[in-house]
């Protein structure tokens, strides 16, 4: 039996309309402000244009549909999610963007009732901004997440928060912000970690600086925090007490996967800008798309474009199927983003130098693109964790087959 690969209508009805919204309306925006959507307005023009994608019908497509989305499972969000993609003020025009997509698709499945009333149905519908508080400056967690060294202890009442945190998108102008911290065990235990849920602004809440990164097109920064004994009440502990690692695999995969498939619509709009470019560029004699140079960068494109969307739905697969995917996820992230650089590097040179100018979007997408190669997992930790659950199953099984081997002694 074959293996159904295509869409339902409603899906591609979707599609087309999300790509007519971007090329229409949110590509314009994008190129008059050159990708800066703070320059361009910050959050007055997030919400324009999330009322103009309700009202085409797109806005929203993860969340859940009693939310005002459209409820679409992680297979179904990829081809929406790479349409919306395309233009790096796309995602925020379909409340899609990092971390606020990620951060809808875990409280949709950890939060109780009155969290989801309170937190999660303004999120949805656009209302407030969101950050995800867990990276810490060194020797905290960043990468290996059982460093964690943030604090909650008990109080009247609830909890109080104390820690130093940064890199956390989206800090500056959050309506609420999702914070991990040590509820027991110490940094290096893998367990003991809690999710607090803490609306903002608060005055325990200290947001120190925007760090300054390459990528521009968000909104409220990458900023470094501290909570300086922020009080959190015990219906605002999302899940339960000291599980707060294992509640982060909820949106750990999916959200690696939405990365890809929102980078995946970036590199698609680089390598069309280049072909378009070769095909129209004299030079030596001929058309430039017509060197045998030239249309090998193109091929080799082509190629990692497909892989990467072959992996994304093999992985968006075995996530719909309640599956855990490490693997899967792991192979997907690695391979797209670094695929993706690879696409945008050829692009530009294909390109010469007017790839370089701001004549087109391909050095400014490069700059925006680049971090995906770290966020979510640096593609070395993914490479390392493949190895290691390799050959952990490899030496499972030789650990059993010679136990059989003593047995039948």
């Amino acid at each position: 039996m074959a293996v159904e690969l295509r869409y339902d209508t409603e899906v591609t009805e979707t599609v087309a309309a999300t790509e007519r919204f971007i090329a229409e309306y949110v590509l314009p925006l994008e190129d008059e402000f050159g990708g800066d959507l703070t320059a361009a307005g910050g959050d007055d023009l997030r919400v324009e244009m999330q009322g103009k994608a309700k009202a085409a019908g797109i806005f929203a497509p993860h969340a859940p549909v009693e939310f005002g989305g459209l409820g679409y499972n992680m297979s179904d969000r990829a081809p929406v999610f790479e349409a919306g993609g395309r233009s790096v003020f796309g995602p925020f025009a379909l409340n899609i963007n990092a971390p606020d997509e990620g951060n809808v698709h875990m409280l949709a499945h950890i939060a109780s009732e009155g969290q989801k009333q309170q937190f999660l149905a303004p999120l949805a519908a656009g209302d407030v901004r969101s950050a995800f508080a867990m990276t810490e400056p060194s020797p905290g967690a960043g990468a290996d997440p059982s460093a964690l060294r943030s604090s909650a202890t008990r109080t009247d009442g609830g909890w109080k928060i104390n820690g130093h945190k940064w890199f956390i998108t989206g800090a500056d102008g959050a309506g609420f912000y999702i914070i991990m911290a040590r509820t027991s065990g110490e940094p290096g235990s893998r367990g003991g970690a809690t999710m607090f849920l803490a609306p903002a602004p608060d005055p325990a809440i200290e947001i120190v600086r925007h760090v300054g990164t390459i990528d521009k097109a968000g909104i409220g920064g990458h900023c470094e925090i501290r909570f300086h004994d922020l009080f959190v009440p015990d219906e605002n502990v999302l899940g339960e007490v000291d599980e707060g690692f294992r509640y982060a695999q909820v949106r750990l995969g999916p959200a690696r996967m939405t990365h890809v498939m929102r980078w995946l619509g970036v590199a698609v709009r680089a390598h069309e800008v280049a072909v378009d470019y070769v095909a129209r560029r004299d030079a030596f004699g001929t058309r430039l798309g017509d060197l045998g140079m030239i249309q090998q960068m193109v091929a080799e494109n082509v190629i990692d474009l497909a892989a990467s969307r072959a992996l994304l739905v093999k992985a968006c697969h075995e996530l719909d199927l309640g599956h855990h995917a490490g693997d899967e996820t792991s192979i997907a992230k690695t391979f797209a983003a670094e695929a993706y650089s690879r696409v945008l590097d050829r692009s530009i040179q294909m390109c010469g130098g007017t790839g370089v100018t701001d004549d087109l979007p391909l050095a400014r997408l490069q700059q925006e693109l680049r971090p995906f190669r770290i966020y979510d997992g640096p593609s070395e930790v993914h490479r390392w964790a493949l190895a290691k659950r390799a050959v952990g199953k490899a030496k499972k099984r030789i650990d059993q087959e010679n136990d059989r081997t003593e047995t039948a002694r």
